[in-house]
C-alpha cells in the first residue's frame, strides 16, 4: 500500500457517521416514506446530509433550487426602492426553492452556515415545503 493509499484509508477510518432526526412537512410529508424518522449518513455537515438524503429520497425537486430563478418567488407587488434588510441568502448553488426551507434545530440554514452547517448526532433537520392554495 502506497503512502497516499494509506492516508486515504486513514481519512476514511476517521470519517464521521452522523444520525439526525428528519421531519418532512407540507408537500414533503407525503413525498417521504414517513414524516418523521432517523437518518444516518457519512459526514457531519448539512451538505453531506443533503447529498446522501437526496440520493436515497427523490425529493430534490421540492427542496433545491437548480437555477437562481427557482429560489425567488415572483410576487404581484412592486418591491420598495429601499429594502428593510440586506436579505442575505445562501450562495448560488446552495439555495432552496422558493417557499422551501431547511431548518436545523429550529433555525433556518441560511441563518447558520448554510449547507456547511455542522450537524451532530440527535440534531433535528426539518425539510419544509408548505402547501400553497389560492383563490
Amino acid at each position: 500500500m502506497s503512502a497516499t493509499e494509506a492516508e486515504t484509508a486513514e481519512r476514511d477510518d476517521e470519517r464521521a457517521v452522523t444520525t439526525v432526526d428528519v421531519k418532512g412537512t407540507g408537500r414533503l410529508y407525503d413525498a417521504l416514506p414517513e414524516h418523521r424518522f432517523e437518518y444516518t449518513f457519512d459526514g457531519t455537515t448539512l451538505r453531506e446530509f443533503l447529498d446522501a438524503f437526496l440520493e436515497d429520497h427523490d425529493v430534490a425537486d421540492l427542496l433545491i433550487a437548480e437555477e437562481p430563478e427557482d429560489a425567488v418567488a415572483h410576487g404581484w407587488a412592486e418591491p420598495p426602492e429601499e429594502l428593510p434588510d440586506d436579505f442575505t441568502a445562501n450562495p448560488e448553488g446552495d439555495r432552496t426553492r422558493a417557499y422551501a426551507r431547511i431548518a436545523v434545530n429550529g433555525h433556518f440554514n441560511e441563518h447558520l452556515d448554510g449547507f456547511d452547517t455542522e450537524l451532530e448526532d440527535g440534531d433535528r433537520v426539518a425539510l419544509m415545503y408548505p402547501f400553497m392554495f389560492c383563490c
